[in-house]
C-alpha cells in the first residue's frame, strides 16, 4: 500500500525533470540546430548520462536523415525515451516555449514600431537575414555538396526553381535531386545502427505514418473550405519538406505566406531576423508568421495553430521511423537517395538567398556593406548569431536616423 504512491509519482517526477531541463535549454540554446545538438550531448550524454555516445550519435543520424527540425526531433525522442509520451510532450514544450513567446511578443509590438529609428532597426533585421542565410548556404554546400555530382544536383535545383518557382517547384527540385542521387551517387555501406530503447511499438509507428499521410492528403482539399484549413495546409507542407536544417524552412514558408499575400515581404524578413536573436528552434518563426498574417486566424490563435502544424509532420515521421531505423540506415540505396535530396536542398536555399532575401533586403551599397560586415562577423570572427542580429538592428537604426 505504501509503495503505490511512490510508484505513481515516479513517472510524474521524470516528466517534471524532462520539462525542467528542456526549459533551461530552450532559454539558453543559441546558435541554431547544430549548436543545439552540441548542447544536448553535453547535457544528456556527459552530465546526466541518459544515454551513451553511440546511442546519441545514432539518434542524431536518424533525425538528420528525416525531414523536419532535427534538434527538436532529437529532443522529442530524448523526452520519449526518458518519460514516455508525456515526457516527449514535456521536452517539446520546454524547448520551444521560450522562443515562441518571444517571437509572439515581437509580432505584437511590430505594428507599433514607427519612425526612422524603428524602421531602420527593422531594415537591419532584414539585412542580417542575408548574412545568416548566406552562412547557411555556404556551410551546407561544404558539407552536403563536396563532389561534382552533388554540386551539379544543387545547381540543377536552382534551375528547376528558375523554371517553376513556388512550392511545387521546390518539391519537384527535391524529388528530382533524390532520383539523381539514387541514379548517380555510388552507394556506400555503413555500419548497422545501434538500437534505441524507445517505449513504443511498430503499431504505434504505423499509426503515426497513417496520421501523417492523412494530413498531407486531406488538408489540400480542406484548404478551399476555410482560411484556417488553408493555413494549416501551408504550414504542414512546409514542415514536411524541410531537409538539411532549420534555415531551409525559409523559402518554404515564404512560398506559403508571402506568395499567398498573407504576410508582407518586409514583415517576413523582419521576423526572420528576429528569430535569429532568440534561443531555441528556428521553426518557431512559424509562431511569428501565424500571429502577423493578414487573414484570420491570427494573433495568439494563429501563432498556436501555425506552431503545431509546422512541428507535427517531423514528429510523426520520427515516430514512424524509430522502430525501423537500424534496418533502414544500413541500406546503401537509401543513403544515396538522401544525399541527392540534401544536395537539392542546398540549391533551394541558394535560390531563396537571392529571392526573396537579397532582393528584398538590399536596396543600396550601404545595405550591402552592412550585410557583408554581418557575414564576416558570423563566419570569420565567430560571433554569436544573436549578438550579430542585435548589432545589425542597432546599425540599421543608426542608418535610419542618418538618412
Amino acid at each position: 500500500m505504501l509503495e503505490e504512491p511512490a510508484q505513481a509519482t515516479q513517472p510524474k517526477a521524470r516528466i517534471a525533470e524532462v520539462f525542467g531541463v528542456f526549459l533551461k535549454l530552450g532559454l539558453t540554446s543559441f546558435g541554431g540546430p547544430i549548436a543545439h545538438l552540441g548542447y544536448f550531448r553535453t547535457e544528456f550524454v556527459e552530465r546526466r548520462r541518459w544515454l551513451d555516445d553511440g546511442a546519441y550519435a545514432d539518434l542524431v543520424a536518424l533525425c538528420q536523415f528525416l525531414p523536419g527540425p532535427a534538434s527538436s526531433q532529437v529532443g522529442f525522442a530524448l523526452g520519449l525515451m526518458r518519460g514516455g509520451w508525456w515526457g516527449a510532450c514535456a521536452a517539446f514544450v520546454g524547448f520551444t516555449l521560450p522562443s515562441a513567446l518571444l517571437l509572439l511578443a515581437f509580432a505584437q509590438i511590430m505594428p507599433l514600431l514607427s519612425g526612422p529609428l524603428a524602421s531602420g532597426a527593422l531594415d537591419g533585421l532584414k539585412i542580417v537575414a542575408v548574412a545568416i542565410v548566406a552562412q547557411a548556404v555556404l556551410g551546407m554546400a561544404r558539407n552536403l555538396c563536396p563532389e561534382r555530382i552533388t554540386a551539379g544536383i544543387a545547381v540543377g535545383a536552382v534551375a528547376c526553381l528558375a523554371i517553376a518557382p513556388g512550392v511545387w517547384g521546390m518539391l519537384g527540385a527535391i524529388a528530382l535531386g533524390a532520383v539523381a542521387g539514387a541514379a548517380l551517387i555510388r552507394p556506400e555501406m555503413s555500419a548497422t545502427g545501434r538500437s534505441l530503447d524507445m517505449p513504443m511499438t511498430r503499431r504505434q509507428g504505423i499509426g503515426a505514418l497513417v496520421v501523417f499521410a492523412a494530413m498531407i492528403c486531406l488538408l489540400p482539399f480542406l484548404a478551399d473550405l476555410s482560411q484556417m484549413f488553408a493555413m494549416l495546409d501551408g504550414f504542414v507542407r512546409a514542415g514536411a519538406l524541410v531537409f538539411g536544417g532549420g534555415h531551409v524552412v525559409l523559402p518554404l514558408l515564404e512560398a506559403e505566406t508571402v506568395a499567398q499575400g498573407w504576410v508582407s515581404g518586409d514583415a517576413f524578413l523582419a521576423g526572420y531576423g528576429a528569430a535569429q536573436a532568440v534561443p531555441g528552434p528556428l521553426f518557431t518563426f512559424a509562431t511569428y508568421l501565424g500571429a502577423v498574417q493578414g487573414p484570420g486566424p491570427n494573433g495568439v490563435t494563429g501563432a498556436l495553430l501555425a506552431s503545431l502544424a509546422i512541428f507535427a509532420p517531423g514528429f510523426l515521421i520520427l515516430i514512424a521511423a524509430l522502430p525501423h531505423w537500424a534496418q533502414l540506415r544500413s541500406q546503401p540505396a537509401a543513403q544515396a537517395l538522401m544525399r541527392g535530396a540534401n544536395a537539392a536542398v542546398v540549391g533551394v536555399l541558394g535560390a531563396a538567398l537571392y529571392d526573396p532575401v537579397f532582393t528584398t533586403a538590399i536596396g543600396d551599397l550601404a545595405d550591402l556593406a552592412l550585410a557583408l560586415a554581418c557575414l564576416v562577423l558570423l563566419m570569420l570572427w565567430r560571433c554569436p548569431p544573436w549578438l550579430v542580429v542585435l548589432g545589425a538592428a542597432g546599425a540599421g537604426a543608426t542608418l535610419g536616423i542618418i538618412t
